[in-house]
């Protein structure tokens, strides 16, 4: 089944002469697919020159500073697209002498390893580029393309086996189990592992496990350190290496006013619930789960996460808890107002923290459930 997009609208939309559009997110969402069918949609109207930044020629011919090389190897095109681009050496400082020199020509590139590619594009790039996240298939998304009733259908699946675009076309439990078994295996950090700093999967995959039972908690590297025998400096480093790798996103606590609000500690929600399920070997549906409080926070939270990134909505998101135990799941800070939500799989409506109410006397408060959701993430 071939699903709408919302990133493939955006990468249109934000095309544009003299700068570098970077489609970033994890492996295997999408996004090579989405370059195919920007180049067919494209065309003819543009001179659309393709790339694969794992061939060697096209390494060759792109490591130059020398601009006259480059025009001569882009030759007429209107539109320069590069997949795989981090394969590229210094592709950073070459992308920019193209639109330095070429303020006419369009590009696009993307990358498995995403977070390799930010490294080597961040800095030469600054104020020349754009960006587009693809993330897993969203709510909205399936409601797009095939219509509130089909998903309501396949709810479940979403919410137990994630949002991989692959898993739409298997028809099995068993194959959908072995697809993300495989993506959860040494696969998804593939580009981590090829780091020198990086002691192997297994301490990757053991990190992973430890967060997937701490969804909605406060996590500590030192305690995470000392059940993975590691330094809690090199945890940081290897959660830090795991968000830019798009697998993991760090929520961090608000804080404005009381003392006893809890600020320096993060939160970590997994970008898709089929790969937190996978790592944990339990893809029982919801009914059968004790930890169905867990699955449901991550995937309101990413489905909002989403809704966020392809609507514009410019938030600071966060979590709010006192040392007493008072806590708003979700916080949204936006153009100065405060909104804080409740993420609840049950039927109970728990009322607003007072303190919540009373520290922030125009903060909103809402409780999101299997009720109001849609309109909460679609």
């Amino acid at each position: 089944m071939i699903i709408s997009r919302t990133a493939a609208k955006q990468l249109k939309e934000k095309l544009q002469k003299g700068k570098v559009l970077i489609l970033y997110g994890t492996r295997r969402t999408g996004k090579t697919f989405l370059l195919d069918q920007l180049n067919k949609a494209l065309s003819p109207r543009e001179r659309i020159l393709f790339l694969n930044g794992e061939s060697g020629s096209v390494q060759e011919h792109l490591s130059t500073n020398i601009p006259e090389k480059l025009h001569a190897y882009i030759g007429d095109a209107s539109l320069l697209m590069i997949d795989e681009a981090q394969k590229i050496p210094a592709i950073g400082d070459t992308l920019k002498l193209i639109v330095d020199t070429s303020p006419g020509l369009k590009v696009v590139v993307s990358g498995s390893a995403s977070f390799d590619l930010a490294q080597k594009v961040g800095e030469p790039l600054t104020g020349r580029h754009k960006t587009v996240n693809l993330y897993p298939v969203s709510a909205a998304e399936l409601i797009m393309t095939k219509g509130a009733a089909y998903y309501h259908s396949i709810f479940e699946q979403h919410l137990i086996y994630g949002g991989y675009p692959e898993l739409f076309s298997l028809s099995s439990l068993k194959q959908r189990q072995e697809y993300l078994d495989t993506l959860s295996g040494s696969y998804l950090f593939k580009d981590i592992l090829e780091l020198d700093t990086v002691r192997g999967a297994k301490k990757l995959k053991d990190l992973l496990v430890l967060l997937a039972f701490q969804i909605g908690h406060e996590v500590s590297h030192a305690e995470l350190g000392n059940n993975l025998d590691l330094h809690k400096n090199t945890v940081a480093r290897y959660l830090d290496l795991l968000e830019k790798s798009f697998v993991i996103v760090n929520i961090r606590g608000f804080s404005r006013n009381l003392r006893k609000e809890v600020y320096k500690t993060s939160r970590y929600y997994f970008v898709d619930n089929g790969i937190r399920n996978s790592l944990i070997n339990n893809f029982n549906p919801p009914h059968l789960r004790d930890d169905i409080g867990m699955i449901w926070e991550n995937y309101v939270v990413m489905e909002r996460l989403k809704k966020q990134k392809y609507s514009g909505i410019i938030s600071n998101n966060y979590f709010w808890r006192t040392y007493d135990k008072k806590e708003v799941d979700w916080v949204e800070e936006r153009n100065g107002k405060l909104s804080g939500y409740e993420i609840k799989w049950g039927t109970k409506q728990p009322k607003a923290p007072k303190e919540w109410l009373e520290t922030y006397k125009n903060a909103t408060y809402k409780v999101i459930s299997r009720d109001n959701f849609l309109d909460f993430i679609a």
